[in-house]
């Protein structure tokens, strides 16, 4: 994949997963996420950062879009979600236990239940960002 496309798709990709999260996290889910917070105080920031927040965006996109680029076969916009999926999955499984198992920031239906979101939130913006690939021309170098 070329710079141009891997640049493109990481953007819209961050755009998307940033604003899917937001009404996943932040809107649909937000009495859950309350309801089942650990017994540390004083953590909740009562707002977000935006910045740190598009950072986290576009880190989360350029994984996914490394995943899209290394697959083998054309790219599908079911394939997207599939990679998109996948990756979010294994990566706030990951952070999520790692942080249940260090702090006391939440409780273990928290632990569990956000990665299954997360197939949901990384399978949008894997879809998205396979859908705006498949309509950009694919570069016409060959690799070295």
């Amino acid at each position: 994949m070329d710079a141009k496309r891997f640049m493109v798709g990481t953007l819209v990709g961050a755009v998307t997963l940033y604003a899917v999260g937001y009404v996943i996290f932040s809107w649909a889910f937000a009495s859950f996420y309350a309801a089942n917070a650990g017994s540390a105080a004083g953590v909740d920031r009562g707002g977000e950062l935006f910045w740190a927040m598009a950072l986290a965006s576009l880190a989360y996109a350029a994984l996914v879009m490394f995943a899209i680029g290394n697959r083998a076969g054309s790219l599908s916009i079911g394939e997207g979600a599939k990679i998109g999926a996948i990756v979010g999955f294994l990566l706030w499984f990951t952070a999520d236990f790692v942080i249940f198992g260090t702090t006391n920031i939440a409780n273990l239906t928290r632990t569990v239940v956000d990665p299954l979101l997360e197939l949901v939130h990384g399978g949008i913006g894997g879809a998205v960002m396979a859908f705006v690939l498949k309509k950009m021309p694919a570069s016409g170098r060959s690799p070295a």
